[in-house]
């Protein structure tokens, strides 16, 4: 797809998107919580649809017309998923719920099989809380201990803490790659060399990253890669694990059940290749089939032509908000071109509550989020109850930013003569 002078990338793909194409409280919709969950494409509800439509049938076990060809096109989008992040092998892609659920895999299949008392498992400050708990799960059983890298006056991950809080007993680095709240881009291939420089493993969080942004896991030398499918406009339910095949050889199974076996006996089982191993009973087929289409779709656009137009939308987006006064931004801020951060701001208002302000934008067909987005461990280190974030994809245009800006300074004026009266 190329973009031309005179039309965005947002003017041609918005025709895809029949939720944005509607009116809330009377406004037309400005959808502006993507970070939360993105939006979904004609192309993938029809892959959605389609299947349950002409082909619903339960997956590789079955001999008949319909099993062959839902297994095909389950398949097929786990051939998609490693070309997408660059994986070595198709066995190295392993279907999960979303995120959450492959962290916990890692976490209960790796983690609680390696890890014993004394051992250190690295986080950071900024991390959602699925990349937080399952550790807390892990940490408690096993002995091993939570260390976490907090932040640079700048609000972005402190590498240089970092480089003095790693150690020999460090066994795991766990890290998000975009931050949902302070938008910083961490620096995680070095962090992956630093951390292996030690001995220790590297899981990734991808989820903020995987959708706006080229991902390449054999450059990233990452040992284990996350991310969920309706983040990247395929249905919920959905998201996969990446993980280096020598070590999701050696990791036991996460679940028993069906379809994770070889054969089973009264007193023992054999467990399936990879990726099977690792995916026990019924799989959500449909959306897996939905996430290889909208694969297709963003590799259509181009992940290079998405980051570069979302960073368009970032600088416009930081230029209006800064002219402000009442708003205070967290995280790093982009350059002119809108680089080195995510397209996305999580703001407080002076004397505003985060859910007025969401609630009052709702009114004007502005969605938007409030509350502490999963990282509450970053607010109190903020020292904030919480904070409204606005955050773009590149279904979005800068009029809709217009639109934000203009409802933000009118709810804005609406406190001050509140309290001024």
């Amino acid at each position: 797809m190329t973009l031309t002078s005179t039309k965005s990338l947002a003017d041609i793909v918005r025709s895809d998107f029949p939720i944005l194409h509607q009116e809330v409280h009377g406004k037309p919709l400005v959808y502006l919580d993507n970070a939360a969950t993105s939006q979904k494409p004609l192309s993938v509800l029809n892959a959605w649809r389609d299947y349950y439509e002409q082909y619903n049938s339960n997956v590789h076990r079955g001999a008949h017309f319909l099993s062959a060809k839902a297994t095909d096109a389950y398949e097929a989008a786990r051939d998609k998923i490693a070309k997408f992040i660059n994986a070595n092998s198709r066995q190295e892609i392993v279907y999960t719920r979303n995120a959450s659920e492959a962290i916990n895999l890692v976490a209960y299949s790796w983690g609680m099989n390696n890890l014993q008392a004394g051992d250190e498992i690295i986080l950071s400050v900024m991390e959602h809380h699925s990349n937080i708990v399952p550790w807390q799960f892990v940490a408690k059983k096993t002995g091993a201990v939570l260390k976490f890298v907090e932040l640079t006056p700048d609000e972005t991950f402190d590498l240089e803490q970092f480089k003095k809080l790693i150690s020999h007993q460090t066994k795991l680095v766990s890290i998000v790659h975009i931050s949902n709240t302070l938008g910083c881009i961490n620096p995680v291939k070095e962090i992956a060399e630093i951390a292996h420089e030690y001995g220790a493993k590297f899981l990734l969080d991808a989820c903020q990253s995987v959708p706006h942004t080229p991902i390449d896991v054999q450059a990233l030398n990452c040992d284990w890669l996350v991310a969920s499918g309706h983040k990247m406009c395929a249905p919920t339910g959905i998201g996969f694990l990446y993980g280096k095949l020598q070590l999701l050889e050696e990791m036991p199974p996460f679940l028993g059940g069906g379809e994770m076996i070889s054969e089973v006996y009264l007193d023992h089982s054999t467990y399936a290749e990879l990726p099977h191993k690792f995916e026990a009973g019924t799989p959500a087929i449909g959306e897996a089939i939905a996430l290889g289409a909208a694969i297709d779709y963003l590799t259509n656009i181009g992940m290079d032509q998405i980051h570069a137009y979302e960073a368009q939308l970032t600088a416009y987006l930081f230029e209006q908000l800064t002219q402000i006064p009442q708003i205070r931004i967290y995280g790093p801020k982009p350059d002119a071109h809108g680089e080195g951060r995510a397209a996305l701001a999580a703001f407080t208002a002076q004397g505003v509550h985060a859910n007025d302000l969401a609630t009052l934008l709702d009114q004007e067909g502005v969605a938007i989020r409030s509350g502490h987005h999963c990282t509450q461990p970053l607010h109190r280190y903020l020292g904030l109850a919480g904070t409204a974030r606005v955050s773009l994809s590149f279904y979005n245009n800068h009029a809709e930013i217009d639109v934000f800006i203009n409802a933000l300074k009118d709810t804005l004026d609406f406190f001050a003569s509140v309290f001024d009266d």
